[in-house]
């Protein structure tokens, strides 16, 4: 999981001024924008930047695959808000019984944004490049991935194992495509050795419905209306400034005043009852935020069994967390979060009687447990000092003590990822739009092991996850995956507790601004309202 994602409600440091000052209530941007209900003038956006490039080859941080969503095209495409069901985006797609082999046809006509046609060659260089870049974000999302052109138009992509998912990754902004005759000239490569991420830095090179005005990480970025652009989309603003806004309550601020149209990290109290024609797209996010019990001895010595998670579960008053997370916010059901397939219908409701017996039986007579967490990284507008405070406090009326152990993100995150904490707070997000990206919770998995959860721990629930990853029929792998959640909610060694909402605002004056959870909003997608 890239741990960025969507977390981008966080003060990222005091440049809410110079954000203002660069971009504020007088500058022609707002000028055009402001009162004006047809086509072709400037859409503001304010949000706290998560962005580092505008290459798609290197990005991969909320900010990042907005902008990168907006300037080049991916092969897959999903629909609003919907991540359900992958659709074609530039190119259409057949897979074989097997799921090992995928072709992919380019769609006629389509052209990037100096006309010059998109052909498979620049689908085989930009996805390449990737993966020859080993210190670019995404390039994991291909390994064991061989990408070849048949023709002008045909693409295959095949892979040693079953990958069913591919569609649903190959719609990530990151594996844009770019224009492979512009890159190469500025320095493009595919055998790891690129260096056209400055040029990318500076100019677009892409089939999407903008390209890019200019690029300033600590300030704002503007996008152009691609004159070219001739595909599903119907992009209304000539220009789009998106300005880096860390506070939430100074985009309110802006957004109420009329100086900006888009609000994006507003947390769930900022939203309640807005009302004087703001409206609020507020719905759950793809994250969760969980406790996971140490199941190595070595940390948590007699107590590491699953048997302590499984009487923390059920001692929890969910409601009540919930009640921190505020608005869009739902109770987690389980390791896949509500949306995705193979998520339970409901989660689990307190039951101390439950909860006594399985710490019994996993042998808690009192010990203090030290619960650690980053106490400066929100997720979705929940702060996890708080929520920690309110677990402590939970558990106590369950027999349970708790010790809390906040620290830094930076400081927390080498405890976390090395599996040294014997009780923690954290947060896991998908990489793509598909129940694949939680398998990692199993047994002998990334997550698993985090928690000192080896294969052997408990070979059906490893053997679930290998099933619903190698699964090719549709129906049998949404029951995989079912059932793998089932198993995961009874005796793993995870407490899933809260998806945290994701609320975005906008003025009257325009509409079509939805949360995605791969690319967070599609800008293409705002029109002025009515």
């Amino acid at each position: 999981m890239l741990l960025t994602l969507r977390t981008s409600a966080i003060a990222l440091g005091a440049v809410a001024l110079l954000a203002l000052t660069a971009c504020s209530g007088g500058n022609s941007a707002n000028n055009s924008s402001n009162g004006s209900n047809t086509s072709g003038g400037s859409l503001v956006i304010d949000t706290a930047f998560s962005v580092e490039t505008a290459d798609p080859g290197h990005t991969y941080d909320p900010t990042g695959n907005m902008l990168a969503k907006a300037m080049y095209e991916t092969l897959v495409d999903f629909k609003g808000s919907d991540v359900s069901t992958p659709i074609p985006g530039l190119a259409s797609w057949k897979a074989n019984d097997t799921a090992t082999e995928f072709t992919f046809t380019i769609e006629n006509g389509r052209v990037f944004s100096d006309g010059s046609p998109v052909e498979a060659k620049d689908v085989v260089f930009s996805l390449q490049r990737i993966q020859g870049m080993a210190d670019a974000k995404p390039n994991f999302l291909l390994s064991g991935v061989t990408i070849k052109e048949v023709d002008a138009k045909t693409v295959t992509f095949t892979t040693e194992t079953p990958l069913l998912q591919l569609p649903a990754i190959l719609a990530n902004p990151a594996l844009g495509i770019v224009n492979s005759d512009v890159v190469k000239k500025n320095g493009g490569t595919t055998d790891g050795k690129d260096t056209a991420q400055k040029y990318l830095d500076g100019a677009s090179a892409g089939s999407g419905p903008f390209v890019l005005g200019s690029l300033d990480l600590s300030s704002q970025i503007v996008l152009k209306k691609n004159d070219k652009y001739n595909g599903d989309e119907k992009p209304a603003y000539d220009r789009v400034v998106i300005r880096n806004v860390t506070e939430s309550a100074t985009q309110l601020a802006n957004l109420k005043g009329g100086d900006s149209m888009v609000a994006m990290d507003l947390n769930g109290d900022q939203v309640a009852g807005l009302g004087n024609g703001i409206k609020v797209d507020s719905v759950p996010s793809g994250q969760t935020i969980f406790l996971l019990l140490n199941q190595s001895k070595g940390i948590a010595g007699d107590l590491a069994n699953v048997k302590l998670a499984e009487g923390i579960r059920y001692a929890l008053d969910y409601p009540k967390l919930l009640e921190l997370a505020g608005a869009g916010a739902v109770q987690a059901t389980g390791v896949i979060p509500p949306g995705f397939e193979g998520a339970l219908p409901k989660g689990v409701s307190q039951d101390l009687a439950k909860s006594k017996a399985a710490l019994a039986e996993a042998g808690y007579t009192g010990q203090t447990l030290k619960l650690q967490f980053p106490n400066d990284y929100p997720v979705g507008g929940v702060e996890f000092t708080p929520l920690a405070e309110r677990i402590q406090s939970q558990l106590k009326d369950a027999g349970v003590n708790v010790e809390l152990a906040p620290a830094p993100f930076a400081t927390e995150l080498d405890a976390y990822v090395n599996g040294k904490e014997g009780f923690g707070l954290w947060f896991w997000g998908p990489d793509y739009a598909d129940s694949a990206n939680f398998l990692p919770f199993a047994p002998g998995l990334k997550v698993g092991l985090r928690s000192g959860w080896e294969a052997s721990a408990d070979p059906e629930i490893a053997g679930l996850a290998a099933g619903a990853a190698s699964a090719t029929d549709p129906k049998q792998r949404e029951a995989a995956f079912t059932k793998f959640a089932e198993e995961m909610q009874a005796k793993g060694p995870f407490v899933p507790m809260i998806v945290p909402g994701r609320n975005i605002a906008t003025s009257g004056k325009v509409a079509g601004a939805v949360y995605n959870s791969v690319w967070e909003m599609d800008i293409a997608e705002i029109t002025p309202a009515g």
